[in-house]
């Protein structure tokens, strides 16, 4: 061979090599990408192609795949029950993408994870098509349906636990929407509805359309919003007094009152029981009762801000995964991490340990709080999804209890409880009690604004066990309505009722 041709025959043979290198590149190292990236329409289609797996509650489905006469949308997801599970399922759509539990868990939905590749084979084999895995729930029908239905006509969330496993047994969010609106084929009218629910971050849109509430109906307030807690947070200040042995429950623990008021530090401002007279001289119980705000404020000084904070980060708080909470709070959804941040000045530490100040907690951490007190003071990493399963229903994996921390002792956690259940009986929490059940409570009527100028959030925490030992462990929350008088706002009052229909799903035959 020649000079010149031997050149050549290199030179195809590199361009040869290259040609290969770059499909190998392509079909392996890339593929992924390629395959994952959002511009790419074939993937989108095939997602569609075929039956997306489901979301089952108490082995009953809420959603399911319908047939269409799209070629490129051949299957779309329908949701059985809307907006009442959309803060848990969140949405697929072909235009928009998904959130939550469809994005989290897609792989399984989608039929795509590698644990369902040899059913995924044997359908195709048996003519069966393809079809996705299904997502098992810890979620409880009734108590979902109650949380709904008490929550449907207001702003605010509801969160509901199993105190021993940490189950998530109800999850709701207000105002809600509808993700079937997302989930059709129409491009406009996926588009035009997506903005209207987006609203208040789009500020494109002037005028919201009368079909669709602007207040963010989107968003997981149960997860993802963090309130002051306001009295419900004095559950926290008791624990901590109780293990520092700086109160007993029969004991009133000594309050510097000036007339009806207790003083911050080198202030002339501070605390007044001027509604509350029966605060003055109380026991540690009747001011859970009476949610005394001296008597907390007092004993979160004893305390001290260190072992205030310490107690609070047991039961959840500023969970940013270091020091006692060493994971954020993922259900798989993550939570958005509650707070009790550090203060120096003593009027700062007073009002926080009544629940203002700078401290905020979401619904679902305050839900963890009753049910640490429920379950003998353990506290239990919430969860949701309770299995994972393939088409023929085998379990793939399934989610095992996990213990985040013993936020108190059994003994001081038996004396919350009966100080809880005096709240039911003869305090704030009267609304919530049902008769043949043991249930304890905490409300709150949480400040916003400066110096209050805003309507409070109303609070409820609580925990139920019923005659057969099954326990539940609710926080609702209900953020303040333009029409609702100020006078009118109380935990008790407004969230108290809706708490103790979503225990009586739970625990009542």
């Amino acid at each position: 061979m020649n000079k010149p041709l031997r050149r050549v025959s290199v030179f195809c043979l590199i361009l040869v090599a290259a040609l290969m290198l770059r499909a190998n590149w392509v079909q392996v190292v890339k593929a992924d990408d390629y395959a994952n990236n959002s511009h790419n329409k074939r993937a989108i289609y095939e997602k569609y192609s075929h039956p997306r797996g489901d979301f089952l509650v108490e082995n009953k489905p809420i959603t399911s795949s319908v047939k269409t006469d799209d070629k490129q949308y051949e299957f779309l997801r329908k949701y059985e029950f809307g907006p009442m599970y959309a803060p848990v399922t969140g949405y697929i759509s072909p235009f928009v993408g998904s959130n939550l539990l469809e994005n989290l868990d897609d792989d399984i939905l989608s039929g795509k994870d590698s644990r369902l590749f040899v059913r995924k084979v044997l359908d195709t084999v048996t003519n069966k098509g393809t079809r996705g895995g299904n997502v098992a729930l810890t979620i409880n029908a009734k108590a979902q349906e109650a949380a709904y239905n008490g929550l449907k006509d207001k702003t605010g969330a509801a969160v509901a636990l199993d105190p021993d496993t940490g189950k998530v047994l109800a999850m709701v969010s207000t105002p809600s929407y509808d993700p079937n609106v997302l989930a059709q084929n129409d491009r406009n009218a996926v588009a035009e509805a997506y903005d209207q629910m987006t609203l208040d971050t789009n500020p494109k849109l002037k005028k919201p359309d009368t079909k669709f509430d602007p207040k963010m109906p989107m968003d997981n307030r149960a997860l993802r919003y963090t309130y002051p807690p306001g009295s419900t947070f004095k559950l926290i200040t008791a624990a901590a007094a109780l293990s520092e042995g700086k109160a007993k429950p029969n004991e009133a623990p000594a309050v510097p009152l000036k007339g009806d008021t207790l003083f911050y530090p080198s202030s002339n401002q501070g605390l007044s029981e001027a509604s509350h007279q029966g605060c003055i001289g109380a026991t540690l119980q009747r001011a859970l009762e009476l949610s005394c705000n001296t008597v907390f404020a007092q004993l979160g000084t004893d305390v001290g801000e260190a072992k205030l904070k310490e107690q609070a980060e047991k039961f959840g708080f500023n969970n940013f995964g270091k020091g006692v909470n060493t994971n954020p709070l993922d259900i798989p959804t993550r939570a958005k991490p509650s707070l009790f941040p550090g203060s120096n000045d003593g009027g700062q530490l007073m009002r926080a340990s009544i629940g203002q100040e700078s401290v905020a907690a979401t619904p679902i951490e305050m839900a963890m709080v009753a049910a640490g007190i429920a379950n003998n003071g353990k506290v239990m990493k919430p969860y949701v999804v309770d299995e994972l399963r393939a088409q023929n229903l085998s379990v793939l994996e399934k989610t095992q209890p996990q213990m985040i921390s013993e936020a108190v002792s059994p003994e001081v956690s038996a004396q919350l409880r009966d100080m809880m259940q005096a709240v039911v009986k003869d305090g704030t929490g009267k609304p919530a009690a049902i008769p043949g059940v043991e249930v304890g409570g905490k409300t709150g009527t949480a400040q916003q604004g400066f110096n209050n100028g805003k309507k409070p959030y109303a609070w409820f925490v609580s925990y139920a066990k019923g005659p057969d030992g099954k326990s539940v462990a609710v926080a609702v929350v209900v953020e303040p309505d333009t029409e609702i008088d100020r006078s009118d706002i109380a935990g008790g009052q407004l969230a108290g009722p809706i708490a103790k229909a979503i225990m009586e799903a739970v625990v009542k035959k």
